[in-house]
């Protein structure tokens, strides 16, 4: 459990498309290759610590003839931002996907002094 205690507390949120694979016959819709995909995350502004970060998918285009399987997570969470990942296995034709992610962590407020 992270504990957010008497700090300023920060909250940035996005929506983010991950790819698109039927245009142009990508591995995700032909079912071919790496069915993996990463895309990098920057917040706005750092964090003072490492956020929470929660990711879900916001649109899923896929083919209805094969099963849905998708695991979608946050990795690589660092105070600067996240890599967002996407990934699927079997005979899942995956056509488009997007996320909506947040973060909620620390945030340096004009008040803040440190001493050393």
């Amino acid at each position: 459990m992270k504990y957010l205690v008497n700090q300023t507390i920060g909250i940035e949120q996005g929506d983010d498309a991950l790819f698109s694979d039927y245009e142009d016959g990508g591995d995700m819709w032909t079912g071919q290759g790496p069915r993996k995909r990463a895309k990098s995350v920057r917040f706005k502004k750092p964090f003072k610590d490492v956020p929470s970060v929660q990711v879900s998918l916001s649109m899923w285009d896929m083919d209805s003839a094969t099963n849905a399987r998708a695991d979608v997570s946050a990795e690589k969470i660092t105070e600067k931002g996240f890599d967002a990942v996407f990934r699927t296995w079997g005979d899942t034709r995956v056509a488009r996907a997007r996320i909506r992610w947040m973060a909620i962590g620390p945030v340096a407020h004009e008040d803040d002094w440190e001493l050393y």
